[in-house]
């Protein structure tokens, strides 16, 4: 699927294109999931090559940003599906040629649509390919830090809620907490990893760029993006050392659970064994045991066994043990 887009009045608009020819006017193509030949006909068009899918996911630096004949590749990692609680990676090829930019891509990360909303009003996008690309990526970026902060306030959520209790029952139950601890590591991650991919490509961005006729706001961004990214990078260590410490606590908190648990059944087990050899011996009916005859004798040997297990427990309640 091929999407075809021109600035009026520094607002994206969409343009039809025909099997054959782009329009000039066109500043930035869009190439969802290629069809077969679709990509062909495309760098025919537009006489440049087009990234296929298997060139996409090579993951050296020298395969995903290099410069050929003039046209900048970039190819970066960005987070998919995260509304949908599935998180997953996707690339996205960047191809910046003279006047043009185009993208390639199998998904549709919620920022390529989010950037779409906002550049069809007026007065949001510059004219250049170069200000496209950056409104992009500071869309994307911005996106990763809207997921880190939610990430964020629901760990501080949850480690009220591990190291507090409502009453007798805590609010989550320990299996919960660790599925949802692992979930979120898992997506910060992947935003980690989309996050050290952006700021290569956006450190090669600056290179490109430094020197050349770009403008100096699309240069300033460019630097106030890298910054950002770095800082996001630190922030998701943060979350993942904190998310470690608290699958940590988790963990020693259900060891401490079960070793209350053993413990009753350990006490329990010393409380009741005096009274059980007391009736053990009792019901021995031997024919020279004096207490066989004895009126109390019966009265005597039930007192007897309370005392054996009563003792004991009171003896752990003051030792703490209880």
């Amino acid at each position: 699927m091929l999407n075809a887009y021109a600035v009026q009045n520094e607002a994206l608009v969409r343009v039809e294109t025909t099997h054959d020819a782009v329009p000039p006017e066109v500043k930035w193509v869009d190439l969802l999931t290629p069809g077969t030949g679709e990509d062909k006909l495309l760098e025919r068009c537009l006489g440049i090559e087009i990234p296929t899918h298997e060139e996409m996911l090579e993951i050296e630096p020298s395969s995903r940003l290099y410069v050929d004949h003039g046209v900048r590749y970039m190819t970066a990692t960005l987070l998919c599906n995260t509304e949908l609680g599935t998180p997953k990676l996707t690339q996205i090829s960047f191809v910046l040629a003279p006047g043009r930019l185009v993208t390639v891509r199998y998904d549709t990360p919620k920022p390529i649509n989010l950037f779409l909303n906002r550049a069809q009003k007026p007065g949001t996008v510059q004219g250049s390919p170069e200000s496209i690309l950056t409104g992009l990526l500071d869309t994307i970026v911005d996106r990763v830090a809207d997921i880190l902060e939610k990430v964020s306030e629901e760990i501080e959520q949850v480690s009220t809620g591990i190291f507090r209790k409502t009453g007798t029952q805590r609010d989550k139950p320990f299996q919960e907490v660790l599925q949802f601890l692992g979930t979120k590591g898992e997506l910060v991650s992947k935003a980690r990893e989309s996050l050290v991919s952006i700021n290569r490509l956006l450190l090669f961005l600056a290179t490109e760029i430094e020197g050349s006729k770009v403008s100096k706001d699309v240069r300033t961004l460019v630097k106030t993006q890298t910054r950002d990214v770095e800082s996001l990078t630190q922030h998701c260590d943060s979350l993942s050392n904190k998310i470690t410490f608290l699958l940590d606590a988790t963990l020693g908190l259900i060891g401490i659970e079960q070793n209350n648990i053993v413990k009753i059944f350990a006490v329990l087990s010393v409380v009741f064994m005096p009274p059980t050899l007391v009736g053990t011996i009792y019901g021995m009916n031997f024919k020279a045991m004096p207490e066989l005859a004895w009126e109390f004798g019966y009265p005597m040997a039930i007192v007897l066994m309370l005392v054996s297990g009563i003792g004991p427990y009171f003896y752990f309640r003051k030792k703490g043990w209880l």
